[in-house]
């Protein structure tokens, strides 16, 4: 595994910039970044597995791990047939069950600001435990900025634990844990054809309990049609990447 753009002078880590984004898939822009082909990957928080599978597929991968803290999500990953190279297993960034210097990278994706405030640099400190020496950890954050993020505030406000997120990320690299290699900024495009596909991905959910009445769930609906368009709700959606490397 290697790196395939190498940054010297790489500016100051910034929360947002809006004057540095460009369009791109998650996966497209990890693509540029890094070089997995034929590494082990540990991805944290993987979801529904989507990104994991685009690792192994898409990116190349040789293996990997992919935790989750939602027993159900997981349960659901565990009936995944057709991802050999991938091991799912239930458990939080805070506590990896992984020997050290143990993989080529690490990914997280949309993740870290759902790990606890409190055990946030306790999962920088693991991520850097299970790195191999001069491995590479991306992390990709949704940043609190655009039409968006507007609507998804509705639901739940994250402002607060993703600016959290993001000081970890400073304070790892202030430490001397991790190296800054490059900070992207992306708007990642998004289409829900209508409102059942939107709450299906974002209200009904099991990863987080969301304590939504019917009026703020009307409310919510509202906000989500006015975006409406013949050919569905169109948006971009604003990440930063942060790809750091172990010292």
């Amino acid at each position: 595994m290697s790196v395939l753009m190498e940054f010297s002078s790489f500016p100051t880590m910034q929360l947002n910039a809006p004057d540095r984004y460009r369009t791109a898939t998650e996966i497209d822009a990890v693509a540029e970044l890094l070089d997995l082909r034929g590494a082990r990957v540990l991805e944290l928080g993987c979801g529904a597995a989507h990104t994991t599978r685009a690792l192994v597929e898409r990116l190349g991968a040789a293996e990997v791990v992919a935790t989750e803290v939602d027993r159900v999500q997981h349960e659901k990953n565990l009936a995944l047939s057709d991802l050999p190279q991938v091991r799912f297993v239930l458990g939080g960034a805070e506590s990896i069950d992984a020997a050290d210097a143990s993989f080529d990278a690490v990914c997280m994706f949309k993740s870290l600001h759902h790990v606890p405030v409190g055990d946030m640099d306790r999962a920088l400190a693991e991520i850097h435990r299970v790195l191999k020496p001069g491995g590479a950890a991306l992390f990709s954050e949704p940043v609190y900025w655009g039409p968006f993020n507007a609507l998804m505030s509705l639901i739940h406000d994250e402002q607060a634990v993703r600016e959290a997120a993001f000081d970890a990320l400073r304070r790892a690299v202030g430490a001397g844990r991790f190296r800054s290699e490059a900070e992207v900024f992306i708007e990642v495009p998004g289409t829900y054809p209508d409102w059942a596909s939107f709450a299906e991905r974002f209200l009904d959910v099991t990863h987080t309990a969301l304590d939504l009445g019917a009026a703020r769930r009307a409310e919510i609906r509202r906000a989500f049609e006015a975006h409406m368009t013949p050919t569905g709700a169109h948006f971009m959606k604003p990440h930063r990447l942060d790809l750091l490397r172990k010292v």
